[in-house]
């Protein structure tokens, strides 16, 4: 029985880590409601990409030429927007924006997302390794992980896109690039962690009640890590799908036809003083994502901190007694 106490995870405060209770904080503020809402319906649109972009009646890959006029140029206003092409045409070959656009957020969102648990999956790896074995493996990777904040990351992506076989899925290779160079920052942090973890008393205990190391590290750190994993890979992907528009801004990502928003916005920029409509569709489903993914990434970290739970204890305390209430709201008052 005291094993089974000793082997339970203990986390640092069961009050502000519990599901329910994040659950309910989270729900509490409503920039992290409304992003939460719209990563969702971006994830829908990217899975559902045929179906959504089928109510338009288009495709992203169809040229439609007689939209343009003689310079290559979309006819009408806004772009060509009409009936037909809700967002408007792609100046110079026709094909309909709205679907670029839908079919765009399965390609970003797909590779943000498979880039980000690479990333995280290293980078776990590493860090809660070297934080719990230290030593001359925690030395060495420290130097390797000092090494790659210092490389510049961008020149190597563009290079090694550039010079990869035509034949290799570039998709795939934009995920494998992007994901490589992000695990660094999440091994610093999840590293410092572990450090920290390492000299609780149910990691000492463990250990020293003949627990194995991967034993430790499963089933004492990763559980006490795991509010810092989720928060940190919620922060990650918008920066993910950054990297990715900007590999594809600068026609090293996905290759043409495959819809991207960062190739659209790449193409755009050319015809921004001609119609500059094209621009904004592509660009504000951009914006949107990673600003919904920076809002519910810090709306995590705030309700998962344990320092929050605890500094509203003491206000529920108060107001349970005569004149607690007023007490506690003269106190945030004068925060």
């Amino acid at each position: 029985m005291t094993a089974n106490v000793i082997d339970r995870p203990v986390a640092s405060s069961p009050r502000s880590t519990g599901f329910r209770a994040v659950v309910r904080r989270v729900r509490g503020d409503r920039a992290a409601v409304a992003s939460a809402v719209a990563i969702v319906l971006f994830a829908v649109v990217a899975v559902g990409a045929p179906l959504v972009a089928g109510l338009s009646g288009q495709d992203p890959y169809t040229y439609h030429l007689g939209t343009l006029n003689g310079f290559g140029a979309p006819k009408g206003t806004g772009g060509g927007i009409s009936g037909t092409h809700w967002f408007g045409v792609e100046p110079l070959t026709g094909r309909d924006l709205f679907a670029i656009v839908t079919y765009g957020a399965r390609t970003s969102l797909g590779i943000g997302l498979a880039a980000t648990v690479m990333s995280i999956a290293i980078g776990v790896l590493v860090g809660v390794t070297t934080g719990f074995f230290g030593g001359w493996y925690d030395r060495g990777m420290s130097r390797v992980i000092d090494v790659m904040f210092g490389f510049p990351s961008l020149v190597f992506m563009i290079a090694l896109t550039a010079i990869v076989p035509g034949g290799f899925p570039k998709p795939v290779l934009v995920v494998l690039v992007i994901g490589f160079f992000g695990w660094p920052s999440v091994a610093r942090v999840i590293r410092g962690q572990t450090l920290s973890l390492r000299q609780r008393n149910f990691v000492v205990a463990s250990t020293a009640m003949g627990g194995g190391s991967w034993h430790v590290i499963v089933r004492q750190l990763l559980p006490n890590l795991a509010a810092t994993i989720s928060v940190y890979a919620t922060i990650s992907i918008p920066s993910m799908i950054g990297a990715e528009a900007a590999l594809s801004f600068l026609s090293v990502g996905v290759t043409p036809p495959t819809p991207s928003w960062g190739r659209t916005i790449g193409d755009a920029v050319g015809w921004v003083q001609t119609d500059p409509m094209y621009l904004v569709f592509p660009g504000a489903a951009l914006f949107v994502i990673t600003l919904a993914f920076n809002l519910l990434g810090d709306a995590l970290r705030d309700a998962l901190d344990p320092r929050r739970a605890d500094s509203a204890r003491p206000g529920r305390a108060a107001s349970s007694k005569p004149g607690g209430a007023r007490a506690a709201a003269s106190k945030e008052a004068g925060r």
